[in-house]
């Protein structure tokens, strides 16, 4: 009995032994299989990390370019701006000189056309003689007119005035 029990015994101490070492192993296993599961893992997530860092970077690149674009867009639009103000300025300053310059040419013109109208009017001044009227018979005019308006029913009234009236002005003629 001391033997099969011995045997017993020491089937299940070595049954033990290999069990432990079973789980000894298996544990070893379990580690680097958790450490290679780690291991890829970090792998995977320095490559996603850089991958998304190049993203990034890019990205940023992107932006930059175009916000440089932008800018040099605005400066060539600012200088194009530039350009036509200066360009306005310059057609002002034209306009304004020829217009100064018509002026001083119609204020020349009106000048001599002035000259030449009041050397025109001497001239005919001083060739004819004037002429000078006076009305004829001016008082007698007055004296018919303020009979006819009196007697503006009775017109033969005037009759004696009228007839001084017509001798004066032949007498006028003669």
């Amino acid at each position: 009995v001391n033997n099969e029990e011995l045997k017993k015994r020491i089937a299940e101490e070595l049954a033990l032994e290999r069990a432990r070492r079973d789980s000894e192993a298996q544990k070893r296993r379990l580690k680097q299989e958790q450490m290679f599961v780690r291991d890829e893992f970090g792998k995977l997530l320095e490559r996603e990390r850089i991958s998304s860092n190049e993203h990034l970077t890019r990205a940023i690149l992107r932006e930059r370019a175009a916000t440089e674009e932008e800018r040099q867009k605005a400066q060539r639009f600012a200088r194009q701006l530039e350009e036509k103000d200066r360009e306005l300025k310059k057609h002002d300053a034209y306009y304004k000189e020829q217009l100064a310059r018509l002026e001083e040419r119609s204020a020349q013109f009106y000048k001599v056309t002035t000259e030449q109208y009041q050397k025109a009017a001497d001239e005919v001044s001083a060739r004819f003689k004037r002429y000078e009227s006076h009305p004829v018979c001016a008082d007698l005019q007055d004296k018919i007119l303020q009979c006819y308006r009196q007697h503006a029913r009775e017109t033969l009234s005037c009759s004696a005035l009228a007839n001084q009236y017509l001798r004066c002005v032949n007498h006028a003629k003669q």
